[in-house]
């Protein structure tokens, strides 16, 4: 089986080259059309696309689908409609003052074959989104969807077998033996999101055929409270952004950092808060399940090492539901006093587990952060402008939002990726069209060129155009 699917893998790559090399420079109208499919396929589905995911994690909230995936894809792409015209347009660049009066020239020209392999925790908008950007620029792509998400991803190859010819757009479902020869591919751009451990081994294999990444990691993404701001305003914002997918988001708030002696004070707010926004668990549509039994044990193992170590743990249950691994809905879990050697304060949590720190000065909260691998997400609340410039300026992440969760994610019009151990490369709006383009520049040579003046034989004609180069630059 895993051969006949390496085999198949390897067909409709081979097909998507031959095509690309067909056509090179698709026109405006050919990739409006192939958007507009795309977002057809987005709006006439959406039933049918909430309900496979929801069946996959065994309780996912189709509003949150509908919110966090379908509603941010169809963004994505009636953006890219507005503005394709202006991203493909050829663009002029200054000369320098030796080279006129010739002209310099970009042209946005697309790669050929993109990759795109994207995880199980938002399987729609992790697929589409940077598909939608792929296709603005002009490629050919091919998509390998999370294992951990099989009717989903089932669904989402039989879609776009339904809206797109093979050889324009594909959907490669297996597990991660077909992943690895995935990577493995020549593609001319491959795009991964997942875990930092996995996304170091697809560099490694990309690299082998010189291929450019775009790599959506993860990390540890602190959120910070600062003295001055408006403490249950903040609460209540984390806590939706902690608990969105039940906290299985790349981008949730992994710690929380508040001033010294606020604690417990903010504990409280913190289970008041879910309380408010989860009154019961199990049987809540609104709430999500684990993925898997496996991550849940894991997330259950963290929490038993921290409580065996001594921490203070706080699970949520406002009802006091009976929740295990098999149901795979989950409390959450506020740690307060946790050791930093302890794993939920080295690994990247992915869940709804929420360890809360204490710092005494800014400089404190700022060495934290910083001693740590730089995060894809940073949020910090406060009013005090003179506090928010400083971590701005002192700590580096992928992004930011500031008095609020994940906003900085939604915007078409600001790039979105990582930095460091959290990504490399972003995409989104024009940001995704440049990643999957090459930039070429052009230059047009004049007739009243003086270049020729510099070539051999060389003699006093040469020596004084270039001393007079000399003085104009």
């Amino acid at each position: 089986m895993l051969q006949t699917r390496q085999n198949t893998l390897g067909v409709r790559f081979e097909a998507q080259c031959r095509a690309f090399e067909k056509e090179p420079f698709p026109t405006q109208d050919v990739r409006r059309d192939r958007l507009k499919r795309l977002l057809a396929l987005t709006e006439k589905h959406e039933a049918e696309i909430c309900a496979a995911i929801d069946s996959d994690f065994s309780a996912r909230s189709a509003q949150e689908t509908r919110l966090a995936e379908l509603f941010v894809v169809r963004a994505g792409i009636r953006h890219a409609l507005s503005h394709l015209s202006a991203w493909m347009r050829e663009r002029g660049v200054a000369t320098s003052l030796p080279f006129l009066p010739g002209r310099n020239r970009l042209l946005p020209q697309p790669l050929g074959v993109v990759g795109i392999v994207s995880p199980w925790n938002y399987p729609f908008q992790l697929a589409i989104a940077p598909a939608t950007a792929a296709l603005a620029a002009g490629n050919r792509v091919l998509i390998k969807p999370s294992e951990l998400t099989p009717k989903f991803s089932d669904l989402l190859a039989s879609l776009v077998e339904k809206y797109f010819s093979a050889d324009e757009v594909s959907v490669m479902v297996g597990d991660a033996e077909l992943g690895k020869a995935f990577v493995s591919l020549p593609f001319d751009h491959l795009l991964f999101t997942g875990s930092t451990a996995v996304g170091r081994q697809v560099a490694l294999a990309a690299a082998a055929n010189l291929t450019p990444v775009t790599l959506e990691l993860g990390g540890k993404s602190p959120a910070i409270f600062d003295p001055s701001c408006d403490l249950d305003a903040a609460v209540a914002s984390v806590a939706y952004g902690k608990l969105l997918n039940a906290g299985q988001t790349c981008i949730a708030p992994d710690y929380l950092m508040v001033p010294l002696g606020q604690g417990a004070a903010v504990a409280a707010k913190f289970a008041a808060a879910i309380a408010k926004l989860y009154p019961r668990l199990r049987d809540n549509p609104d709430y999500t399940a684990i993925v898997s039994e496996r991550h849940h044990r894991r997330l259950s193992d963290m929490v038993d090492e921290a409580r065996d170590s001594g921490a203070e743990i706080i699970e949520v249950n406002p009802a006091n539901e009976k929740l295990g691994v098999t149901d795979r809905k989950m409390a959450p879990v506020l740690v307060r006093n946790a050791g930093e050697n302890l794993r939920l304060m080295r690994e990247e949590i992915f869940g709804p587990v929420l360890p809360i720190v204490e710092y005494g000065t800014v400089n404190e909260a700022i060495d934290h952060v910083n001693r740590g691998e730089r995060p894809l997400a940073l949020y910090w609340f406060g009013s005090d402008s003179v506090n928010r410039q400083k971590v701005m300026q002192e700590t580096v992440a992928g992004g930011v939002t500031v008095n609020d969760c994940m906003m900085h994610l939604v915007q078409e019009r600001q790039p979105f990726g990582g930095v460091g151990d959290s990504g490399t490369g972003a995409y989104h709006g024009e940001w995704g069209f440049r990643t999957f383009s090459k930039e070429k520049p052009i230059f047009i040579q004049s007739k009243l060129s003086a270049g020729g003046l510099l070539r051999p034989p060389y003699g006093r004609t040469f020596e004084l155009i270039f001393r007079l180069l000399n003085l104009i630059t």
